[in-house]
């Protein structure tokens, strides 16, 4: 496929022809320039206490951010299109502008304007791009959220024998989280899902190949293209060792050419949008995929982990189930949801934190208190070594050192289980040296940035000491001086002022300047400046006490910047202890949490094993239980499911459930699949008790959607995502399955649940449950072994349909549709006619009963039939309606009236 072309840049480069610049001011002139080098993102040129934006990025950004689009000047004969953001709340605007999509290219002044005035008074001052601001790499604590992980992902692609091999890279630069891992192309999109990165980078020509156009349509804006020499596999491991500083990579693990290739990809591109700075990254993990529950898209979306069908994470699983207390534990617990363990002994080890904290709830308490002083060590380290930090990142190390320390103490060494024993060591292995360095160093109240100054703690360095006092005791000395010269003159009203032109100067009025312009004065005071109501005058003296106060302020700052640096860097020394001890912190934190939500909402510990059990006796759907008590104060009706194999069938069952339209099918559809996900977190689940066998794949078809970008109706969709299932089910898989069929004509669709419903129980012999309204599939039980028909309760009274949401066994004699639309509000007309038609439809006897009723529509004739006349016999109505003025009747006279003619209209 022939590689699009990109409007943006075509722009940018017609604007730095050499035409367009040599048109330029000299301003405008690097402008162009520096954009040109950067056409996919908007440029924030630094000019002032404002970044400015010009040409088509002021247009795009000021509809973007709803400011005011202006004009500055012209060039080539047209007015040039500017707007401007101010400095001090540039990260408002970049929030938003990251959050709709864009990427922004930050201009600053590389240069003193002293020196470009050297070169010509119209000179600019040299700028250039410090920063590319992209999603993906974001440390500002403003443009993060502090539950969630901000991932960069790079996708690699190399090829090999004829074959892809696919790899993919992902970093958080504000946590210095650096993870691998091989995919292929069958579970690609379901693996960069997994991570849910903020960004992913895939070399252009694979963006531009057809075969992954289906990949990069399911991401979305996510993807964004580079050139393909950042994904150079030769050069991969070379960049890689130069980047951490080692000769191999041999200590780091074994990796393939694909994973290589990946990891190289996101350095690159990290070394590319920080430009000179580099971040503390962890050196790269392996990950199997093989070791993570595979979850593919559609399921995600379904079953709403992270955030609801409309995007919210209000109403989601994860919602639901945190109770994290710090920023890193919110993470963590969001990864895991993500991802969860195929392994047995792994799943039942975090199950273990979970219940010693069940098991010791002073100790939780005394922890959960801890926890919420804890600061978030990993992006404090981040902005310290991307040199965007500030005293108070140093504070929030020392603050967060401190109190893991204090958190390991209250961690009692004896019969901790394994994860919060390791989590205990870490945190133990934090370096005392540097705790006391920072205890020592840092003031107890920090300024926000270290050009501030005054963050370093009095008494740590003797000269510093003694510059402050000078300083900071100037006032008293010039009030000193003051009045000394007061007493001299005799001028009571002198005063020593202080202005950044003049410095420090003395003023009097014009009256009393000649007290300071005498014969005898003159050779002491010097005249600087004649005001219209006084005068201004300096000494020798002043001027060396001047000097002194300002050097003294510049050198306090040279040596409070000097040790900022010093402790920064012992800092990113440690960068390892204090990722390490964050990740303690946060696993213990994850753990807390998870048993006060176990204790809270009376949770039991799944049984976790490699059967094919899926037992789940008195299960609760953990979001809905949840909203149904803080809105009604109702109860959840819990449901037993038992899909574990039986008899000789060897396999584990298939529920073929059948039951009306809000009768709760889709929710216990929904709460069996989480009850695994949450199992295999390592959480406690809402159930009486569960036994479930571990499921390698997990699939979920609830709900209906289009994809009309794709050309896809919504039946087309549920074919494609139906048959996904079909294709890649294994015999340790859970499927959940509702109304398979049901976008199409009403044999087709039958047709084709009766078929899915065989192969499922045939060929993927998989764990199922099976949602339908095609009561004849009820009849495969008798013919399939693992096939169990169940169905949602409900009961009839006075002709109405109540909701029981509790499962039986056997099968639902009808679907109480009519019912359903009748609760909905249908017109009364069509509910009748409905059981019209359905009383026809059933009746058997007839050959094509739908044929009859073509022509046969007595509700639109009703709807266009004209009133009743009254009866031609009784003239009483008409006479009492002749009677009546509506103009002179109040609203009670019209109501009673109405009365009357109701009682006159049925009266024999």
């Amino acid at each position: 496929m022939l590689k699009e072309t990109d409007p943006k840049a075509e722009r940018a480069a017609r604007l730095a022809s050499t035409e367009s610049l040599s048109s330029a001011t000299p301003m405008i002139a690097q402008f162009i320039e520096i954009k040109a080098a950067n056409p996919d993102s908007l440029l924030f040129y630094r000019m002032g206490d404002f970044y400015e934006l010009f040409f088509d990025d002021a247009v795009e950004a000021s509809r973007a951010l709803g400011i005011t689009l202006t004009k500055r000047g012209q060039h080539m004969g047209e007015a040039i299109p500017m707007c401007g953001v101010p400095v001090h709340a540039a990260d408002d605007y970049l929030q938003k502008l990251i959050g709709l999509g864009y990427r922004v290219a930050v201009c600053e002044q590389v240069e003193d304007p002293a020196e470009a005035k050297k070169r010509g008074a119209k000179s600019v001052v040299r700028r250039d791009v410090t920063r590319l601001v992209t999603p993906g790499t974001l440390t500002e604590e403003r443009l993060l959220n502090p539950s969630e992980s901000n991932y960069l992902m790079a996708l690699a692609r190399v090829r090999s024998g004829g074959a892809n091999g696919f790899a993919l890279a992902w970093i958080d630069i504000s946590t210095g989280v650096f993870r691998l891992a091989e995919t292929s192309p069958a579970r690609l999109v379901a693996d960069i899902m997994r991570v849910d990165p903020r960004e992913v980078i895939v070399a252009d020509t694979v963006f531009y190949d057809d075969e992954m156009r289906a990949v990069f349509h399911a991401l979305g804006r996510l993807t964004v293209p580079q050139p393909g020499v950042l994904f150079d596999s030769s050069s991969a491991e070379g960049r890689v060792a130069r980047f951490f500083g080692v000769a191999t990579l041999d200590g780091f693990g074994s990796f393939s050419r694909a994973e290589l290739a990946a990891a190289s990809a996101a350095i690159a591109y990290v070394e590319k949008t920080q430009i000179a700075e580099r971040p503390a990254l962890s050196r790269p993990e392996r990950e199997a995929t093989s070791s993570a529950l595979y979850i593919d898209p559609a399921t995600r979306a379904n079953l709403e982990l992270l955030r609801t069908l409309a995007g919210s994470r209000e109403g989601s699983l994860l919602k639901a189930l945190d109770r994290t207390v710090t920023g890193g534990g919110a993470r963590l617990l969001a990864e895991r949801l993500m991802a969860p363990l195929t392994e047995p002994k792994s799943i039942d080890a975090r199950l273990d934190s979970v219940a010693h904290f069940l098991a010791a709830p002073g100790q939780a308490d005394r922890l959960n208190t801890a926890l919420k002083s804890m600061t978030d060590m990993p992006r404090a380290l981040s902005r310290i070594a991307l040199n965007r930090g500030g005293p108070r990142d140093l504070g929030a190390l020392r603050h967060g050192m401190a109190t893991a320390r204090n958190i390991a103490e209250l961690l009692e060494a004896s019969d901790l289980p394994a994860e919060l024993a390791s989590a205990r060591k870490a945190l133990i292995g934090l370096p005392a040296k540097l705790i006391e360095r920072l205890h020592e160093t840092l003031a107890e109240d920090l300024p926000l940035m270290k050009r501030d100054g005054g963050f370093v703690r009095a008494g740590h360095h003797g000269e510093l000491d003694e510059l402050r006092d000078l300083r900071d005791q100037s006032r008293k000395v010039i009030a000193g001086l003051q009045a000394r010269y007061a007493d001299e003159t005799g001028v009571k009203s002198l005063k020593i002022r202080h202005n950044n032109v003049l410095g420090y100067y003395i003023e009097v009025t014009a009256g009393n300047a000649g007290a300071l312009t005498g014969e005898d004065a003159r050779a002491r005071f010097i005249h600087r400046q004649t005001m219209a109501s006084a005068m201004r005058f300096t000494t020798t003296e002043l001027s060396d006490l001047e000097s002194r106060i300002a050097n003294a302020a510049d050198r306090a700052l040279t040596i409070e910047l000097s040790i900022f640096d010093a402790v920064s860097a012992a800092v990113v020394d440690a960068a390892d202890a204090i990722r390490q001890a964050a990740q303690a912190v946060s696993v213990i934190d994850v753990a807390g949490a998870l048993a006060v939500l176990a204790e809270e909402q009376g949770y039991c510990r799944p049984t976790i094993d490699n059967s094919l059990a899926f037992q789940i006796v008195s299960g609760r759907h953990p979001v809905v239980e949840q909203a149904l008590r803080r809105s009604a104060g109702q109860p959840f009706v819990a449901n037993d499911c038992d899909l574990s194999p039986s008899g000789e069938a060897g396999n584990g069952a298939i529920w073929l459930l059948t039951g009306p339209n809000m009768g709760g099918k889709s929710t216990f559809l929904r709460q069996n699949a989480l009850i695994a996900i949450m199992a295999q977190t390592g959480s406690f689940v809402p159930a009486g008790s569960a036994h479930i066998g571990v499921v390698d794949r997990l699939f979920s078809r609830v709900g209906a959607s289009d994809d009309l970008a794709r050309g896809r109706s919504t039946f087309m969709v549920e074919m494609v995502e139906t048959a996904a299932i079909l294709n890649q089910a294994s015999e340790r898989s859970l499927v959940i399955l509702d109304e398979i069929g049901r976008g199409t004509a009403t044999f087709d669709g039958l047709s084709i649940a009766w078929a899915s419903v065989e192969h499922l129980h045939e060929v993927n012999r998989c764990r199922g449950l099976f949602a339908t309204h095609y009561h004849e599939l009820t009849a495969l039980s008798e013919k399939l072994g693992r096939l169990a028909n169940a169905t949602m309760r409900v009961k009839e009274w006075n002709g109405d349909v109540i909701f029981l949401h509790s499962v039986g066994p056997g099968a639902a004699d009808r679907s109480y549709g009519i019912q359903v639309a009748r609760l909905a509000g249908l017109p009364e007309t069509v509910v009748e006619r409905a059981r019209n038609v359905l009383a026809r439809l059933e009746d058997t006897e007839r050959k094509n009963p739908a044929i009859s009723l073509i022509d046969d529509l007595p509700l639109f004739a009703a709807m266009s039939r004209p009133p009743p006349a009254l009866p031609p016999s009784d003239d009483r109505l008409k006479t009492a309606l002749d009677a009546l003025d509506p103009d002179d009747m109040t609203p009670r006279d019209a109501m009673e009236a109405l009365y009357r003619l109701k009682g006159l209209a049925f009266e024999p």
